[in-house]
């Protein structure tokens, strides 16, 4: 933004507000907050125990609340999500949050609207969670990508959330797999501590570690 914008990088100091059309959509935190916001913001991201998935959702929309910059906080937040996706699983590397953004935008501002509103993020999160699932179904679905062991315990994660489960519920889950790849993806996970393992043989079950 150097050289495009008034003190490019920098926080901002002023009070902003944002236009849409005719009307003011969002009045931005005083630019005297900025800096205790985000500082409270990172903290979150870094300590929260919350899902990392769901977490680059509120971070996104908590990004956009503050504004943090005269100019190009909407680019800035959809980045740190695409950041964050891609350290929760790697799959998400195939889904920029730039481009998801762009084939909803109407209702992407309106959702980020409704939650100003409320005062809370809720609204725009279960957004932003039901366009990646539907993205990242369609993308595996027309361009075949391949997922790894992990990538597949990691989407499942989402689905069990953290209840226990058993093999068949995971094959049940992954429809095309055999039963002798969800053993090794189990095994994997277990031995890599991502999962406890509870149980032998046909009474064995599963659970997620926090």
């Amino acid at each position: 933004m150097d050289g495009l914008v008034e003190n490019a990088g920098r926080l901002r100091s002023k009070s902003v507000g944002i236009i849409k059309g005719e009307q003011l959509a969002h009045v931005a935190p005083s630019g005297t907050l900025v800096k205790s916001l985000l500082n409270d913001l990172f903290h979150y991201l870094k300590n929260d125990d919350e899902i990392l998935l769901v977490k680059s959702c509120v971070f996104h929309y908590e990004f956009e609340f503050i504004h943090p910059f005269l100019d190009g906080n909407g680019r800035m937040g959809r980045l740190w999500q695409s950041v964050i996706l891609i350290k929760y699983n790697p799959v998400f590397g195939y889904l920029p949050v730039e481009s998801l953004i762009k084939e909803n935008q109407e209702e992407y501002y309106r959702t980020l609207a409704i939650a100003d509103s409320k005062g809370e993020s809720t609204v725009f999160v279960e957004f932003m969670l039901r366009i990646v699932e539907e993205s990242l179904e369609e993308l595996l679905q027309s361009q075949n990508v391949t997922l790894s062991g992990r990538d597949r315990i990691a989407l499942f994660r989402e689905h069990i959330k953290d209840g226990t489960f058993t093999r068949k519920d995971y094959l049940r889950y992954f429809k095309e797999l055999s039963t002798a790849t969800a053993s090794r993806d189990l095994k994997e996970a277990v031995e890599s501590n991502l999962l406890r393992k509870e149980g032998e043989k046909s009474l064995t079950r599963y659970k997620y570690i926090m």
